[in-house]
């Protein structure tokens, strides 16, 4: 019997298409009865992401990644399943069940995750309370030298900690747990004493894209030996390496507007500068080194990043690794050039908005930008510095997606260096191919696989995606493991019922990131039915089976044996001899028949 939240799952699909949720985040192109693109979960250049209108699902033929509607949502968002559900619900105009969630855990986790939100949105109102009480006037001493204005303060929501003592008394007298308060990251235990984590500092709330507030950033108001910027430490809500500053405001512009590209920069002065003088497409990344999560995070939004970090050398030289993986999600990386020694703020606060955008103005590619950064580790006037530098450039030129952006740069080489464009080319030609740390399509998919389940999978598909050969009644074949079992009786089952397959019923059947899932992926990459059609395809399909029934009886053979040999009653060991003989005739005769 279906739990009050199945049904509501069940309804929610329903009442959801995916083509459109999923047209929210990619751009789709219809192509035969599937909609595709380029896969948000993996970077390529030619569409491999497959959405099944009918049946409800998408898979993508390069990565493997599949699934509904709602954990399309997920991996979109960076949230959890309820989350992606009552984003979805919202969608649909559901209102959510108050009960049936009859999981334990799932109506711990809930409650624990809506507790913590609570302790969150009660100290980002405690912290704005404490910064319009009239006590805050260190706080508001540093606004005001740091010119930032009243509406800017209201729009980020930012607050005031007076000291280390006042959060900790405001949340038990809410009723809150001493390890609930732990465990959201705003207090600290010192000494068996609750303390406040960012106490004295100006609080800059982290809101993420649902508008919920998951952390804190505290940024101290005089010279001290502690760090300027503190941030809470990772928590049920919060993951610093998923998590961007201002993301919330982002995604409300989107709604407003086209965003071509999105600005980075470091840290949350930086993020309300830009914003106050107009430029509103700005994250940051809080001072942590970037990721995959982050630049997916950002591809939802725009295919262009500008990195806008501070002007030092160390800005110009951190985080390389971090720019290769914005570029390796298919973001199209420029790195914006600031005067020496000046971070955004100071540009906005000594050039004004016309000086910041003449930066942007002048965005570098990222493998110009390499390039540049290479160059400032050699002294171009020395003739062996020289050398190793166009060495390393040439290593660096090769890995241009064009030959005509190849030829570009080393004109500039050339300029640069003194040496003909000539001898650039050819050392070009002659440099190794750097490898790449891009997924490929062979490198994501190696399949080491055995032949049997192999054979397995390609019978299942082949009556899952109702290949016109699959004639034989399913339950006579004798499947090689769990999976194909469990998908074969959910075949016959249908049949039996006279119900319409629908593959993406499959999903609920597995749990993610298990080896189970993983082979349901890889049969859903027969999904197109490219690989299913033909003759050659039907002619495969009888062999798998006959390798399957082979395989069975090997392993009835092999049990029989073992049961002989330790058999002591002659007259019972004959009976199974007889029985293995029989098993043996009837793999001869599968091996000698004729495909069926």
């Amino acid at each position: 019997m279906a739990t009050a939240l199945q049904e509501f799952l069940i309804t929610l699909k329903e009442k959801l298409n995916i083509v459109e949720v999923a047209g929210s985040y990619v751009t789709l192109d219809r192509r035969g009865g599937s909609y595709w693109a380029c896969c948000p979960f993996h970077h390529e250049k030619t569409p491999s992401f497959a959405i099944n209108e009918t049946d409800q699902y998408y898979h993508c033929f390069g990565c493997g990644e599949s699934g509904d509607v709602i954990k399309f949502v997920r991996e979109m968002e960076n949230i959890d399943f309820m989350d992606a559900v009552k984003m979805l619900a919202e969608r649909a105009g559901l209102q959510m069940p108050q009960t049936g969630f009859d999981n334990q855990q799932t109506v711990e986790l809930k409650r624990k995750r809506d507790t913590l939100l609570k302790i969150m949105n009660d100290c980002a109102h405690f912290y704005l309370n404490n910064l319009n009480s009239g006590k805050a006037d260190e706080h508001i001493e540093y606004i005001l030298k740091r010119q930032i204005p009243s509406n800017i303060v209201r729009a980020f929501g930012l607050g005031a900690s007076l000291n280390y003592n006042d959060l900790p008394k405001f949340l038990l007298s809410k009723g809150y747990s001493k390890q609930d308060i732990l465990d959201s990251g705003t207090v600290n235990e010192v000494d068996g004493r609750l303390i406040d984590a960012q106490g004295g500092r100006l609080i800059f709330p982290v809101i993420n894209a649902m508008d919920e507030v998951v952390a804190f950033g505290g940024r101290v108001l005089k010279k001290t030996d502690f760090a300027k910027y503190k941030n809470t430490k990772e928590t049920a809500l919060f993951n610093k390496s998923k998590t961007l500053y201002n993301i919330n405001l982002l995604k409300k512009l989107r709604k407003t507007q086209t965003i071509k590209e999105v600005i980075m920069v470091e840290g949350y002065m930086d993020t309300l500068s830009l914003y106050q003088a107009g430029f509103k497409n700005v994250v940051a990344s809080m001072g942590t080194s970037l990721t995959q999560e982050q630049a997916r995070l950002i591809k939802r939004y725009a295919d262009t990043i500008l990195i806008s970090y501070d002007g030092d050398g160390a800005g110009q030289k951190a985080n390389m690794r971090g720019l290769e993986i914005l570029k390796d999600e298919g973001l199209n990386v420029k790195v914006v050039p600031l005067p020496e020694g000046l971070d955004p703020d100071d540009v906005i606060k000594q050039r004004g908005p016309e000086g910041y955008q003449q930066c942007l103005d002048s965005a570098m590619p990222f493998i110009d930008y390499k390039l540049s950064v290479l160059e400032k580790s050699f002294d171009m006037s020395r003739t062996d510095e020289k050398r190793k530098f166009v060495t390393e450039a040439i290593k660096i030129v090769k890995t241009a997606e064009s030959a005509s952006e190849q030829e570009e740069l080393l004109k500039k080489l050339r300029d640069k260096t003194g040496i003909t464009y000539e001898s650039l080319s050819r050392d070009l030609q002659s440099a190794p191919i750097k490898e790449t740390v891009v997924p490929t399509n062979e490198t994501v998919r190696k399949d080491s696989s055995s032949v049997t389940v192999k054979a397995s999978r390609f019978v299942v598909a082949a009556y899952l995606f109702g290949a016109k050969y699959a004639e034989e009644d399913i339950s006579e074949i004798p499947f090689c493991d769990d999976v194909h079992s469990i998908i074969a009786n959910y075949l016959r089952s249908k049949k039996l019922l006279e119900e319409r397959i629908q593959p993406a019923e499959l999903f609920e059947f597995f749990d993610e990131n298990t080896p189970e899932y993983e082979e349901l992926c890889r049969i859903l990459d027969f999904s197109d039915g490219s690989r299913l059609s033909g003759q050659v395809n039907e002619d495969y399909f009888y062999d798998c089976i006959k390798k399957l029934k082979i395989y069975d009886l090997d392993k009835k053979i092999d049990a029989l044996r073992t049961q002989a040999k330790n058999e002591r009653e002659v007259s019972t060991a004959r009976e199974i001899l007889n029985k293995i003989n029989e098993l043996i005739q009837q793999k001869e005769k599968l091996k000698s028949g004729d495909r069926k």
